[in-house]
C-alpha cells in the first residue's frame, strides 16, 4: 500500500491533517474518551458517522436503553465536566439489589445496599439520551476535539504513525488510533485482531413501565430456571426499565404480545414489591441480540480498543458500559504516565494499558458468563445448590464486600 501522504501530495488531493490520537466511533465511550484525551492537552480526532436523526417520541418519554454507571463511570465523567450536565431529574440511584435464584418460594435470596457498602449508591440508571447530549454538548467546548464525519477505508501503521484514509478521499494521521467503533470493530478487523464469538441465542428485551408501588431505588433480578434473566431498574419516580435476557423464542413472543401482555407478566414475577406494572407512554418494547465477545488483544501496533470493540459480555451484571469508560480512564492514566520520550503509540505504553485492562475484563468475562451457564440448567440438584449457595452467600459479609467492589468499581473504596 502506498503511503497516504504522498499520495495526497501527488494526486493533488487534501493534505493530510495530524492529531496525536484518532478516535474511531462517536458512541458514549468514543465521546468520553475524546473530552478525557483532550483534556489532558492531547489534539484529538473524534471520527464517526452522523448521529441518527432524533427519535419523534415525545419529549418527555423515557428511553428504553439505559445504563446502570458505577462509580468508575461516575468518576470520569465527572472528570471531563459531563457527569454535572446530565439532566439529575432523569437519573435513579440505585440504593440497593435484591437478586432472587429463581420464581419459587425455595430460590436463593441475596441482596446488597448502599448503606452497608458505606457509599452513596451502588449505581446510577441513566439514559441513553441523557448521556449522549450531555457528552454532545461538551465536545462543542473542547477545543482540542475536532468532530469528523466520515468512514475510514484504509489503515496504514508505520514506525511513527498510524494513517487513516476516508471514502473522502481526506487523510488522517496520528500516532494513535483508538478504536471506538464497537463490537463489529471496522478498526479491530484492520488489525488483524482475533476474536473468540459466541451467541447466547438470547435478546435483551427492553421497555419502561409504572409501577403501582414505589421501588425505594431498588434493583430487582431473578434468574429464572427457563426464561433466562429478569432485571427490573428504578427510573425516577414510580417508573421501572425492564432488561429481560430471554431465549429467543421468549423474546419474539414478548415482542409480538401488546405491551399490557408483559406489564402482567412482570406483575405476577415481582409479586407484592412494585404492585400492579403499566406500560409508559408511549408503550415500545425494543429487543437486541447477545453475545460474548472476547478479543485477543486490546492492542496492536499504534491502535488500542476500547468498550465492545474490545469486549462484550452478557448484561446480566450492567457492566458492559462500565468497562467501557473503564478502559478509557486505564488508557488516559497510562498516557498520562508515559514520559516525554515516548508518544502516545509507542508499544510500551499499549503493552501496559493491554496489561491494567487484562484482570478486570477477564473477571467480569468469567462471572457473567458463569451465571448464564450455572442459571441456564433447570437441573433438580444444581437449583438446590444454587440456591444453598446464594444464601449462604448473603450471610457472608466479607464475600458480599469482595462483590461489591468489583461492581462498584475500584475508586469505590476510597469513597
Amino acid at each position: 500500500m502506498k503511503d497516504i501522504a504522498s499520495i495526497s501530495k501527488n494526486t493533488g488531493a487534501a493534505p493530510t491533517a495530524k492529531y496525536d490520537i484518532c478516535i474511531v466511533g462517536n458512541g458514549a465511550v468514543g465521546k468520553a474518551a475524546a473530552l478525557a484525551l483532550a483534556q489532558a492537552g492531547l489534539r484529538v480526532a473524534l471520527l464517526g458517522m452522523p448521529a441518527p436523526s432524533a427519535s419523534a417520541a415525545a419529549p418527555d418519554a423515557w428511553d428504553t436503553r439505559v445504563y446502570a454507571l458505577n462509580h468508575v463511570a461516575r468518576s470520569l465523567l465527572s472528570t471531563v465536566k459531563v457527569w454535572d450536565a446530565l439532566d439529575p431529574a432523569r437519573i435513579s440511584a440505585v440504593e440497593g439489589m435484591a437478586i432472587k435464584g429463581g420464581t419459587d418460594s425455595a430460590a436463593g435470596n441475596l441482596a446488597f445496599d448502599a448503606y452497608n457498602a458505606r457509599v452513596d449508591a451502588l449505581a446510577w440508571i441513566v439514559e441513553d439520551s441523557n448521556l449522549n447530549q450531555a457528552l454532545d454538548a461538551a465536545l462543542k467546548f473542547s477545543p482540542n476535539v475536532h468532530l469528523l464525519s466520515g468512514r475510514a477505508k484504509a489503515l496504514q501503521v508505520d514506525a511513527d504513525t498510524a494513517s487513516l484514509q476516508l471514502e473522502s478521499g481526506e487523510a488522517i494521521s496520528s500516532a494513535l488510533v483508538v478504536g471506538a467503533d464497537g463490537a463489529q470493530s471496522w478498526v479491530r478487523s484492520q488489525c488483524q485482531i482475533g476474536i473468540d464469538y459466541r451467541s447466547y441465542k438470547q435478546r435483551g428485551v427492553v421497555a419502561n413501565f409504572a409501577c403501582e408501588r414505589p421501588h425505594h431505588g431498588v434493583a430487582y433480578q431473578w434468574f429464572t430456571e427457563t426464561e433466562g434473566i429478569v432485571a427490573l431498574l428504578p427510573l425516577p419516580g414510580q417508573r421501572v426499565s425492564l432488561v429481560w435476557s430471554a431465549p429467543e423464542a421468549l423474546a419474539l413472543e414478548l415482542l409480538d404480545e401488546p405491551l399490557s401482555e408483559l406489564a402482567a407478566r412482570l406483575t405476577s414475577l415481582a409479586g407484592d414489591k412494585l404492585g400492579q406494572l403499566l406500560p409508559l407512554q408511549p408503550e415500545l418494547a425494543q429487543a437486541f441480540p447477545l453475545s460474548l465477545l472476547k478479543t485477543h488483544s486490546m492492542v496492536a501496533p499504534r491502535v488500542a480498543l476500547v468498550g465492545d470493540a474490545g469486549h462484550v459480555v452478557h448484561p446480566l451484571a450492567g457492566h458492559g458500559m462500565n468497562l467501557g469508560f473503564g478502559d478509557v480512564a486505564a488508557l488516559v492514566q497510562v498516557l498520562a504516565e508515559r514520559g516525554g520520550h515516548r508518544d502516545c503509540g509507542d508499544a510500551g505504553v499499549l503493552a501496559r494499558y493491554a496489561r491494567a485492562r487484562k484482570e478486570e475484563i477477564l473477571l467480569m468475562q468469567v462471572m457473567t458468563d458463569g451465571l448464564e451457564r450455572l442459571f441456564g440448567f433447570d437441573f433438580g440438584p444444581l437449583r438446590l445448590l444454587r440456591n444453598t449457595g446464594l444464601n449462604l452467600l448473603d450471610k457472608v459479609p466479607v464475600l458480599k464486600r469482595q462483590l461489591m467492589a468489583h461492581a462498584l468499581g475500584r475508586t469505590a473504596d476510597k469513597e
